[in-house]
């Protein structure tokens, strides 16, 4: 009779059943908890009892499916940070139209709540989500590019550096990874973010992006698009740098010293808490940090053939700073809040780790 080939990745038993008692089994991956009891009862001398229960993963667990660092995984992060971006900022169009507005016309918007009075006043409930479709589009671009290229450089660097320095000098690798993903990723966003401010800020352009986007390359042209690009450069390299690095970094503070016990062994919505929160801590600097360039992009992208050195004398240094900044904060909170959660739960549901947690014990010199 022919010896039975446990190496095949077919499973043994129906998906439905996990466990087998008294059943020979492929031998288990190094590591597992299956293993070691198995090396445990080896070194003991025991052979296993027949009546044991031996635990078989799942044949369809997700963990089998992606490999880290595979064109799988960077195509996973892609469509995580679609959905993230994406979703969270058309989600949030309301208070980023009042923002827009109230940076660009303080005089008519002179509050958060006086600002919703005069979009409902002049423009009704559709004025609320004005602009939501180059919103929806750019963003979910943007999202593609900042947190798929992220993980491609986050691993370059990391490799660049070496297993040594990528340990002590992981937040300068944080910091790199995400200044050179934001790099691309505004420059699939800008084309998108003229538009909508645009839209959203005067009423009777254009309806949206269909009629928007011809509109302005005619009155513009297509250069035109991208005049606001280091304006925007200037508002979301420091804000990704920061949304990045202290998310990676208040993650990892978390699980060491507010959870009392390690990451492996929390529940995943446990740890999916931890990104949202980890996340909206995050948020709150890359709102401040950010702000006056924010404030420069509208400004740009509203006036005809403005320049930034015309933005700052109307809007003045400090206004540059402060201007429309408790909205933001709200804002930029939740919606990085939002958009860890979002993220991590997709990578969940495919079958990876969420992001961030405890850094790995330094490799022991030979």
């Amino acid at each position: 009779m022919a010896p039975m080939d446990f190496t095949s990745r077919q499973p043994l038993v129906p998906s439905f059943l996990y466990s087998l008692r008294g059943v020979v089994v492929p031998s288990p991956d190094p590591g597992s908890p299956t293993a070691a009891a198995a090396a445990a009862a080896a070194a003991g001398g025991k052979e296993m009892d027949v009546g044991e229960r031996i635990v078989v993963p799942a044949p369809s667990e997700p963990w089998r499916k992606i490999e880290l660092y595979s064109p799988e995984f960077y195509a996973a992060c892609t469509v995580g940070g679609i959905l993230a971006c994406g979703l969270t900022h058309t989600a949030v169009t309301p208070l980023d139209l009042v923002k827009c507005n109230m940076q660009i016309d303080p005089v008519k918007y002179k509050s958060i709540s006086s600002g919703f009075g005069v979009l409902f006043k002049e423009q009704g409930v559709r004025g609320f989500f004005r602009g939501w479709v180059p919103t929806l589009l750019g963003y979910s671009a943007q999202g593609a590019c900042k947190y798929g290229f992220y993980e491609v450089f986050k691993k370059y660097y990391t490799d660049l550096a070496g297993p040594e320095n990528a340990a002590k000098y992981k937040t300068l690798i944080y910091l790199a990874g995400s200044a050179s993903a934001e790099v691309i990723a505004d420059v699939a966003l800008c084309p998108f973010e003229a538009v909508k401010v645009r839209v959203q800020t005067q009423p009777g352009f254009a309806r949206g992006l269909s009629d928007g986007l011809p509109k302005f390359i005619k009155s513009e042209g297509a250069l035109g698009l991208y005049k606001g690009l280091v304006p925007l450069w200037g508002r979301q390299i420091p804000y990704t740098m920061v949304k990045f690095a202290s998310f990676e970094t208040i993650v990892e503070l978390i699980y060491k010293h507010a959870i009392p016990k390690p990451k492996k062994e929390c529940s995943k919505s446990l740890q999916l808490g931890v990104s949202f929160a980890g996340g909206y801590i995050a948020g709150v600097f890359c709102a401040i940090v950010s702000h006056p360039a924010d404030n420069l992009v509208s400004f740009l992208n509203n006036a005809k053939g403005a320049t930034v050195g015309d933005a700052v004398k109307k809007i003045g240094l400090v206004g540059l700073f402060t201007r429309g900044l408790p909205l933001r904060i709200v804002m930029i909170g939740t919606l990085t809040g939002a958009q860890w959660g979002i993220y991590d739960a997709f990578k969940v549901f495919v079958g990876l780790p969420t992001t961030g947690g405890p850094a790995p014990p330094p490799a022991e010199k030979a």
